[in-house]
């Protein structure tokens, strides 16, 4: 296992993975649980989480990107993770527009023609971060590569692949043991 995703594999271990008996976002059941927010939001762990993406990125062969972002809660803070240890611009996709101030549903330095990462904390089916695909694209932006920390579903690389996304997760359900999808 690389560094940084071992790192944060302990992290989430620690602090973050729950078993029991839980509903997801997506609908399904499952008999354990990734609360990222308790990883993510954790001073002690934003380099572990923003080094752990930017290396699967590299590993991956991700090309040089201007911005990364995701959609809002579960992603902003993997976001500013990345943002922090990279140096590029950070951003959140809102669920819906904002119709007031400036509106729409990117909030942040993004600027049309930007080369894009799109980031997530934890995945079953991916439609969180397929969203926020959809509105930087929308937006302007042409998306050069996505991760998450968690692919517990593994079925968000082959609609990434379709669409021609690289798709570098840090972590997959089986590295920790679980079936995708379970």
């Amino acid at each position: 296992m690389r560094p940084a995703q071992a790192a944060l594999e302990v992290a989430l271990r620690e602090h973050a993975i729950r078993e029991g008996e839980f509903t997801l976002a997506s609908g399904r059941t499952s008999s354990w649980y990734l609360d990222g927010r308790m990883v993510t939001f954790r001073g002690d762990c934003v380099e572990i989480v923003g080094d752990a993406v930017m290396e699967a990125l590299d590993v991956a062969g991700a090309s040089p990107f201007d911005a990364v972002g995701g959609l809002v809660v579960g992603a902003v803070p993997v976001a500013v993770a990345v943002a922090r240890v990279s140096g590029v611009r950070g951003f959140a996709v809102r669920k819906e527009a904002k119709g007031h101030g400036v509106g729409g549903r990117i909030a942040g330095p993004l600027d049309p023609g930007d080369r894009v990462v799109v980031v997530e904390d934890t995945a079953t089916t991916g439609s969180s971060l397929l969203d926020a695909v959809d509105a930087v694209a929308e937006f302007g932006c042409e998306v050069v590569a996505a991760s998450l920390l968690l692919d517990r579903g593994g079925e968000l690389g082959p609609e990434l692949e379709r669409r021609g996304i690289l798709y570098a997760p840090v972590l997959t359900a089986p590295d920790l043991g679980y079936e995708f999808g379970s």
